[in-house]
């Protein structure tokens, strides 16, 4: 007879495991481009999936697997996420959005801070309002790495970053709908009209899609390798090697800036970083208890619905105090809280054509700087 408590799978066949996580992440991939993906994002989906194969015991809880995932893959994906990071570039293109980005992420810092005191979080707390912040200010990156600093265990990433899918999705809902509200327009107007025909919405995301190049990949990968080696080389010096994936993304800026040509030519390097990270939200969700995830998720998805509200309601009292155009509050938003290539989808759809690049623009500089500012709230609330 079999042992029935241990898993389908075992943890020391690589091989397996490795055909489970990475085939996780393609049905990510694939469910983003289907509609239910779409209103509910891949990431939720992945998370989900890989609890349920380990708490039916179809994987396993652990495995040296999810330590290669968790210990490296992670660090390399956050260079080849970064690596368009061209901070002038960035403040040339972005137009008058970037002030009202400014706005944006200090609203998410504020309700961050607001809702930590309004809502008990328990232990966790600071590190959930600093990888909220992260998240808020950034994308799915600065959410990652800041868990990974302020060292959040593996059951409470996945209810965070759960709970945070959801209230994503809604705060998207919302920044889509705010431009048909009657009484939001009347007292923010807008000066942006439809300008972009069906044909050009089609044009402008078939320009967004990259093309794979063999030599800009493994090129792109190397640098990465070679990036989180320094950093982990200056951690271990200092002996603070908790704040390697810090180190890695000081790196990263620098060489983006310091060589901006060489870095917009790589194509599909920030494809292969959301590969990895795909893979590292399987490995996670393949480690949580699930019962211990439920316990926690709801306070959770309360709390980043606070921060949502807040940071709306801030933004939209700025806008109408300091006269900032609706569009462009809206596009400054979703920047910081949904990310680039969500936002810039909002502005194609919305036809507000000169407000694409600033919502990509935008977006990036989140990456840059919500780390930092996730880190900050942290160390600020503990």
């Amino acid at each position: 007879m079999g042992d029935f408590s241990l898993p389908l799978v075992s943890a020391d066949n690589v091989f397996a495991m490795g055909t489970v996580l990475i085939g996780l992440a393609y049905f990510g991939f694939w469910i983003d481009n289907h509609p239910i993906g779409k209103k509910t994002s891949g990431v939720v989906w992945v998370l989900v999936l890989a609890m349920a194969l380990s708490n039916f015991r179809i994987i396993p809880f652990t495995s040296p697997a999810y330590d290669f995932v968790g210990g490296y893959m992670v660090s390399l994906a956050i260079p080849l996420l970064l690596f368009k990071a061209d901070i002038r570039r960035i403040f040339r293109e972005s137009g008058k959005v970037i002030i009202t980005f400014f706005i944006a992420s200090a609203a998410t810092v504020a309700g961050a801070i607001i809702g930590f005191f309004l809502l008990d979080l328990g232990e966790i707390g600071p590190k959930v309002a600093g990888t909220y912040t992260g998240g808020y200010v950034g994308g799915a990156v600065n959410f990652l790495a800041v868990s990974q600093v302020v060292e959040m265990t593996e059951s409470q990433f996945t209810s965070a970053i759960s709970a945070s899918s959801v209230v994503s999705i809604l705060a998207l809902m919302m920044l889509i709908a705010i431009p048909t509200v009657k009484t939001i327009t009347k007292f923010i107007p807008t000066q942006f009209s439809d300008t972009i025909d069906d044909a050009e919405k089609e044009q402008l995301k078939d320009s967004s899609r990259s093309k794979v190049y063999l030599r800009h990949l493994t090129g792109a990968l190397a640098l990465s390798f070679g990036i989180c080696a320094v950093a982990g080389a200056i951690g271990n010096a200092i002996g603070q090697s908790q704040y390697n994936i810090l180190f890695v993304t000081i790196l990263t800026i620098i060489i983006a800036n310091a060589f901006p040509k060489a870095m917009d030519r790589l194509e599909g390097e920030f494809e292969l970083g959301m590969i990895f990270m795909y893979v590292f939200f399987a490995m996670v969700g393949s480690s949580t208890n699930a019962t211990a995830f439920l316990g926690s998720a709801m306070v959770l998805f309360f709390y980043g619905m606070t921060i949502i509200i807040l940071h709306l309601v801030i933004v939209l009292g700025a806008a109408k105090l300091l006269k900032i155009d609706l569009a462009e509050a809206i596009v400054a938003s979703g920047a910081a809280l949904v990310g680039p290539a969500v936002t810039a989808a909002i502005a194609i759809s919305q036809g507000w054509r000169t407000l694409v690049t600033p919502a990509i623009m935008c977006g990036i500089f989140g990456y840059v700087i919500g780390t930092f500012i996730g880190v900050a709230v942290t160390q600020f609330l503990m």
